[in-house]
């Protein structure tokens, strides 16, 4: 591990350049119950990974593990050529300023405006004056084409913009890396389609790299660079989402055929 101002690295290689979140034989367990058994996952730069499996399989854990917010028990977790699991808890919120994370509900605080929402973590993390945080306000709401809805409480928005305006505040702070838990969850197909192409905007004119974790196969069909599929607490299966879907792993095929079946339903 190296000191304060150069970079964590411990003694193994760092993974190439071009691979942002490097995920080395990551175990994880709570209590007697094991989550991760060994998982193994590359995410390159500038490139949208999803993540699919059944629920409890531990896909919140992993990602959780990429902003440091859960340490594993055994394996490296390296996040922007730095290992994220020897750091001290100064140099993780150092980090985790060059990382975004999409929460399931959007996150909005229902007693703040979208504007107050924006400015909540300008305010406590940056100090800038209020005209650049104004600026810096709007331009993250045209990024997800609602800069009408400056004014508005989240009551007043729908599903599909809840989650765009809490994306635009996870863009706020222009992220390397945005990770996003289940992004299209309750959304209506148009919706679904929105959100995922905006994700898939913001990869292709930011660079932006992303994980994504998804039942949505819609979702993942638009999103998908490359697919991670966790079973049994590993990564048993990766590739084009064309390519897992092909694999003759039983339990990938059952999720796949459920999945499906529940979209059309």
């Amino acid at each position: 591990m190296v000191g304060e101002d150069g970079p964590v690295t411990g003694n193994s290689p760092p993974p190439p350049e071009n691979v942002v979140v490097d995920l080395r034989d990551v175990h994880k367990g709570f209590g007697p119950k094991t989550i991760l058994k060994g998982v193994n996952l590359a995410v390159e730069r500038g490139t949208s990974a999803v993540v699919l499996g059944g629920s409890g399989t531990g896909k919140s854990v992993l990602t959780k593990h990429v902003v440091g917010l859960l340490q594993p028990d055994k394996g490296e977790v390296w996040v922007l050529g730095e290992r994220l699991d020897l750091m001290t808890p100064e140099q993780r919120d150092r980090k985790r300023t060059r990382l975004g994370y999409l929460f399931q509900g959007g996150a909005l605080f229902d007693s703040m405006t979208v504007y107050e929402n924006m400015r909540f973590f300008l305010d406590r993390l940056t100090t800038l004056r209020r005209d650049e945080k104004d600026d810096l306000i709007m331009e993250s709401l045209e990024d997800v084409n609602l800069p009408q809805t400056r004014d508005q409480y989240p009551a007043e928005l729908s599903g599909g913009q809840k989650k765009r305006i809490g994306l635009a505040r996870t863009l706020i702070l222009r992220p390397d890396i945005i990770l996003y838990d289940e992004p299209t969850t309750g959304l209506d197909p148009v919706s679904v389609r929105v959100v995922s192409e905006l994700i898939v905007q913001l990869r292709d004119t930011r660079g932006i790299s992303s994980i994504a974790i998804t039942h949505d196969l819609l979702a993942a069909e638009i999103i998908t660079d490359k697919a991670h599929f966790l079973h049994d607490g590993v990564i048993a299966a990766s590739g084009t989402l064309d390519e897992v879907r092909r694999s003759d792993h039983p339990v990938l095929q059952e999720f796949f055929q459920g999945t499906e079946a529940y979209g059309q339903a």
